[in-house]
């Protein structure tokens, strides 16, 4: 016998947003996000990208790998050097280690507060090395094989 309760499974425990909504809010999301393949792939094209890559780490983090290309700078010192290394007129996308460090996301704050246009690099300097990325070092240019986990092996990328 039905008690009349429907048991819901905690995935839709809480519904599903309205399409208008879902779709305003994965809107938002691209407006604030960048992928590491988009990036890497933006940067690997012919002429300018459009944007400068900024990597808001450590000078010890810097010198253990970063994006060939990249401004470092880290994100204590941004309001007080932002103006002398980046141009207003360029969209930063900034980068930390990885999906466990807000560093990005207080560099691209403390540049949208100056007057910036930026976004955050999602999987930062981690998933850049894990998708098999080159980088350099203060040692020299490094790759690592592409992890199969982030990224497909052999394919030139992810198919998203």
């Amino acid at each position: 016998m039905s008690t009349g309760t429907a048991v819901v499974n905690p995935v839709l425990r809480v519904a599903p947003a309205a399409p208008a909504a879902a779709a305003a809010y994965f809107r938002a999301s691209l407006v604030f996000h960048a992928d590491v393949s988009d990036v890497a792939a933006a940067l690997a094209a012919d002429g300018d990208p459009g944007f400068v890559v900024l990597d808001s780490r450590s000078t010890e983090a810097w010198d253990q790998g970063h994006i060939p290309g990249a401004v470092h700078l880290p994100t204590a010192l941004v309001p007080e050097q932002a103006e002398q290394l980046l141009d207003k007129n360029v969209p930063v996308v900034t980068y930390c280690w990885g999906p466990g460090c807000n560093g990005a996301t207080r560099s691209a704050l403390a540049l949208a507060e100056l007057g910036y246009q930026v976004k955050e690099m999602l999987g930062g300097f981690e998933y850049w090395a894990r998708e098999g990325f080159a980088f350099e070092t203060w040692e020299g240019a490094e790759r690592r094989d592409a992890d199969p986990l982030t990224a497909p092996v052999g394919a030139e990328n992810c198919g998203c």
